[in-house]
């Protein structure tokens, strides 16, 4: 019988939410392998889920080490310093998640040679901050293109629940998305964010809302939401525990769902969000949206910011011991 396994690794808040959540969507993988550099802390984690496994359909949560990710076919990779250990909880600091870039990718030049080693037909999916240059580097470091990051996805969500709040209607009924980096250069598209195929910033001005304030409230309250979570719980986790689970869906049922997630794009030369096709192979095809002079202007920047993270993930790599030699 073939069995479809997926592997986790980090058995931090993230991992775990990321585990939980796909044991809850159910069906889509029989086997998952949790690793984390700490094996007691893996060991824990699955035996927790394993606990509530029965409730789902059938699906087996188990620690292991990268040995274990023979045949996996795709793999998410949350290791790494959070935003709350990593000092990057600052609003007025301009790096924003950039200033993890250089401890995780030290730890991605330990990580990802390891799973290619045993699984180098898997699909490699980024959650760890920042994800996009930090898929840049797993490019590099695994010699393919299967990679690719969580993206804009929760920024996306993050869009739509803030104008369903100033709307008054479902978060379901609202589009809108967020392209370029996950971070603090990220674009929100007001210009194409509608409800029902009204344009949003139409409804907005119906309201009798001042526009440049709303537009100013919903801003910062997306770009800096995991700095809210975290000040309130220490670490934001189920958000994007949900959106990874959801993606890895996407990839093993070759959904081809079209999703803001991030992957490497030629005509920018880096990776960002755009309109992307996610398949089984992970993003299959990329679509730049309608965009105003100004979107443009704003994405041209961010992808600027993101071209200089993903040089200065390589030369930190560049740095590191060869191995064999720490």
């Amino acid at each position: 019988m073939f069995v479809v396994k997926v592997g986790v690794i980090g058995a931090g808040a993230v991992g775990a939410a990321t585990v939980l959540s796909l044991i809850e969507r159910g069906g889509t993988c029989r086997e998952i392998v949790l690793v984390d550099r700490t094996p007691e802390r893996a060991a824990g984690v699955a035996a927790d889920m394993r606990y509530a496994a029965p409730l789902s359909p059938v699906v087996d949560v188990r620690a292991g080490g990268y040995q274990d990710l023979v045949d996996a076919a795709l793999v998410v990779i949350t290791a790494g310093v959070n935003e709350k250990a990593g000092g990057a909880t600052d609003r007025s600091d301009a790096q924003g998640r950039l200033r993890l870039l250089d401890t995780n990718a030290k730890v991605y030049a330990d990580v990802v040679p390891r799973v290619v080693s045993v699984a180098p037909q898997a699909v490699l999916m980024v959650v760890t901050d920042p994800p996009d240059p930090l898929a840049d580097l797993t490019r590099h470091l695994a010699g393919h293109d299967r990679v690719f990051s969580t993206g804009t996805l929760i920024d996306s969500l993050r869009f739509r629940v803030h104008l369903a709040d100033r709307l008054r209607v479902r978060p379901l009924d609202v589009q809108a998305m967020v392209v370029g980096e996950h971070g603090t250069s990220e674009v929100l598209l007001w210009s194409s964010a509608e409800v029902g195929g009204i344009p949003v910033l139409e409804l907005l001005g119906a309201d009798g809302q001042p526009l440049d304030a709303v537009r100013h409230d919903i801003e910062e309250s997306i770009r800096y939401a995991n700095i809210t979570i975290i000040e309130g719980t220490g670490a934001s986790q189920y958000g994007i525990g949900a959106v990874s689970a959801r993606l890895v869906e996407a990839v093993l049922r070759d959904e081809r769902a079209v999703l803001p997630v991030a992957a490497y794009n030629p005509d920018f030369d880096v990776t960002l969000s755009l309109v992307s096709v996610l398949g089984a192979g992970g993003v299959v095809r990329m679509h730049q949206p309608r965009m105003t002079a100004e979107e443009r202007a704003a994405l041209d920047r961010s992808v600027s910011t993101l071209r200089e993270a993903t040089r200065r993930a390589l030369d930190v790599v560049k740095q590191q011991p060869a191995a064999g030699t720490r």
